[in-house]
């Protein structure tokens, strides 16, 4: 904080009074965010250790107010110390506004024209912007490309449909992901990407809308961030106001894009499931792993947005496994009570303490891509190094395989030296389960690594985690890090 304090200091020539921290605003981000003030001047300032991030906030806000957007000015920063002093937007966001002004779906004209304005700068940030952005400082990737794809798509898998318990077919639902990608993947993508842009993101002030937290934004399609802004869970929209604000956002964007609405529309609504999906892995890794159960209470006005896209989108593809899992989604009595306006907070509680059950997360990866991040917090665990163990990789018939592969899991159980391996992991993993059990620990961590992390790491840990699935008590989550970089 005493960095913020001279950040302040050395811009406004005025010592600091007061500092209020804006715990509203901190999210899921991990930022920290406090108000300082002096007199009349107050400025938000920001303590984040992730430079990479920072940087990229800081070259978009300046980039986005050389174009006249309203944004935050930076005040001053020092990236050594993960501190940034910026403009005080005041505290009214978009979506306090429009809770404000609304019973039911009877929105008040005023949170409609602050809607109105939203949408109608959003062209101006994602082409005039765009155009001459300096993507390099974009983190962590440089565009909305097949990986980062990927990483919503797993993110809901994992973290949402496996801890609530959703079932799902995985090789189905890997091939229904495949067609969904390669269909997102066709929509032209040379645009600004804000990512988050949702109503949190937004602050209004004397009546005029203010952006920020883009700084994950990347080069994209245009149908995302609109899709992000509409589909915003807990805003919960009508959809006719949705419908309203679509029409508008496209009459302005035809000023900026040739191509007509009817190109626009024939990707849109596969950008807004994707988005729907991204929002509730978020959901799912907050509320069920991290165990913060106001995360949650999102997910009730998410399945009403599942719910009307099931009954009024056929998109042009069919993904039956995937909309076989939204069907039970929106059919889950268990998920829908979670609505923090007809359940109490304690009925919340109970269903994310169904999720603490011993969670065991297994991973494999490659030694050279370095080791997997514990983001639960708890440390320890089993990290195992396979690359004493044969190696298919190296023969020429198994290298358009992985572990997951009939042929490859054919010649490893062969393998009288694997049999070994795998039986000792499986003593040892054992053991600290029933220990841990015991104890009422939550996490554990096993990982396997290899030269690739295609073959046999993946394969042990599809090997381990069948075998734990047999337990009670306990909840496996099997990421092979390798393979979802490569889209596999």
């Amino acid at each position: 904080m005493d960095i913020l304090k001279q950040l302040f200091e050395q811009h406004f020539h005025a010592p600091v009074e007061r500092v209020q921290a804006l715990q509203g605003q901190l999210g899921g981000s991990g930022r920290n965010i406090l108000r300082l003030a002096g007199g009349k001047l107050s400025a938000i300032g920001v303590l984040y250790d992730v430079r990479e991030e920072n940087v990229a906030f800081l070259e978009f806000s300046r980039h986005f107010r050389r174009h006249d957007l309203p944004v935050p000015e930076i005040y001053a920063e020092d990236l050594s110390h993960g501190a940034y002093l910026e403009e005080d937007l005041g505290d009214t966001t978009l979506f306090e506004f429009l809770s404000k002004n609304r019973a039911g779906d009877n929105i008040a004209p005023q949170a409609v024209e602050a809607y109105r304005k939203v949408v109608a700068v959003l062209p101006r940030f994602q082409v005039e912007a765009g155009r001459d952005l300096n993507y390099k400082v974009c983190y962590p990737r440089g565009s909305f490309d097949r990986q980062s794809i990927a990483w919503d798509l797993n993110y809901f898998k994992y973290y949402f449909l496996r801890l609530a318990g959703v079932p799902f077919n995985e090789q189905a639902l890997e091939q229904d992901f495949g067609r969904l990608t390669k269909f997102l993947l066709n929509a032209s993508r040379d645009y600004f990407l804000y990512r988050d842009f949702q109503s949190r993101n937004v602050m209004l002030r004397d009546g005029q809308p203010f952006f920020v937290d883009y700084q994950g934004g990347r080069k994209g399609a245009l149908q995302y961030d609109i899709a992000s802004l509409l589909y915003d869970a807990k805003a919960d929209l009508p959809p006719a106001l949705r419908q309203q604000l679509l029409d508008h956002y496209l009459d302005n964007l035809a000023g900026f894009v040739e191509g007509g609405r009817e190109a626009f529309m024939q990707h849109y609504y596969a950008y807004v499931y994707v988005r729907i999906m991204q929002a509730m892995g978020a959901y799912g890794f907050r509320g069920f792993y991290e165990r913060k159960p106001h995360f949650l209470q999102s997910v009730p006005y998410a399945l009403n947005n599942l719910r009307w896209l099931l009954a009024n989108v056929e998109l042009p593809m069919a993904l039956p496994a995937l909309m076989g899992a939204f069907k039970s989604m929106v059919d889950s009595e268990k998920l829908q009570g979670l609505s923090s306006e007809t359940v109490a907070l304690e009925k919340t509680r109970d269903l994310a303490s169904e999720a603490e059950k011993l969670t065991v997360r297994v991973f494999s990866f490659s030694f050279h891509q370095g080791l997997p991040k514990d983001d639960s917090g708890h440390g320890g665990g089993f990290l195992f190094d396979a690359r004493s163990l044969p190696n298919p990789g190296r023969e020429e018939r198994f290298k358009a395989f992985t572990g997951k592969d009939e042929p490859v899991i054919a010649y490893l159980n062969q393998q009288e030296s694997v049999g070994q391996f795998l039986a000792s992991v499986r003593s040892l993993v054992d053991a600290s389960v029933s220990n841990y059990q015991s104890r009422g620990f939550r996490n554990l961590m096993v990982s396997f690594g290899c030269t690739g992390g295609q073959h046999r790491s993946v394969y042990l840990a599809e090997q381990l985690a069948r075998h734990l699935r047999d337990r009670n008590g306990v909840e496996v989550v099997v990421r092979h890090l390798e393979l979802e970089k490569l889209g596999k």
